[in-house]
C-alpha cells in the first residue's frame, strides 16, 4: 500500500536528516489524511490506493501550477523550491499510463459500452476511472475520450 511506503519514507528521511523530503511528506500525511476525513461522511472507498493516488496527483498539479507562476514572476527559487516537492512527491505515484496505452484503453471500454458520440463521454470517462484511476491523469485522458468520440 501507498500509506505505508510513506509511512517507511517519512522514517527514513527523518534518519538520513533529509529535512526537505521530511517535510514535503509530513505534507502528503497532512492532505491523506484531510481526504481521509471528508470520506468518513460517505461510504467508505474501494481501493485505499486510489484514495492516496488522488490526493498526491492533486497535489503534484498544484506545485505545477506554482511553478509556471513563479517563473513567470521571476522567482526561479520559490520555483526550484515547488519542483523538489514534486519529485518527492512523485516517488510515491504509481507509474502512468502512456498516451498509447491511454489510447487503447479508451477504445476498449468505448467499443464495450457501445458509445458513439459526445452523448457518451460521461459513462466513458466513469469507466476509464472506475478501471484506471490511480495510473492515469483524468485531465489528459478527458482530452483523448473527446478526440476518440469525435472522430
Amino acid at each position: 500500500m501507498i500509506r505505508d511506503d510513506i509511512k517507511a519514507a517519512q522514517i527514513a528521511a527523518m534518519k538520513a536528516g533529509d529535512k526537505e523530503a521530511r517535510a514535503t511528506i509530513g505534507l502528503i500525511q497532512a492532505a491523506v489524511k484531510n481526504r481521509d476525513i471528508e470520506l468518513r461522511t460517505g461510504a467508505a472507498p474501494a481501493d485505499d490506493d486510489a484514495v492516496v493516488v488522488e490526493v498526491l496527483q492533486k497535489m503534484v498539479k498544484q506545485r505545477r501550477e506554482s511553478i509556471v507562476m513563479y517563473e513567470q514572476g521571476g522567482r526561479p527559487e520559490l520555483a526550484a523550491a515547488e519542483q523538489a516537492e514534486v519529485a518527492v512527491i512523485e516517488r510515491f505515484l504509481p507509474e502512468q499510463m502512456g498516451e498509447d496505452e491511454t489510447r487503447a484503453a479508451i477504445e476498449s471500454i468505448k467499443a464495450e459500452l457501445g458509445a458513439g458520440g459526445m452523448k457518451d463521454m460521461g459513462r466513458v470517462m466513469a469507466e476509464l476511472k472506475a478501471r484506471h484511476a490511480t495510473t492515469l491523469d483524468m485531465s489528459k485522458a478527458s482530452a483523448l475520450v473527446k478526440a476518440a468520440l469525435a472522430g
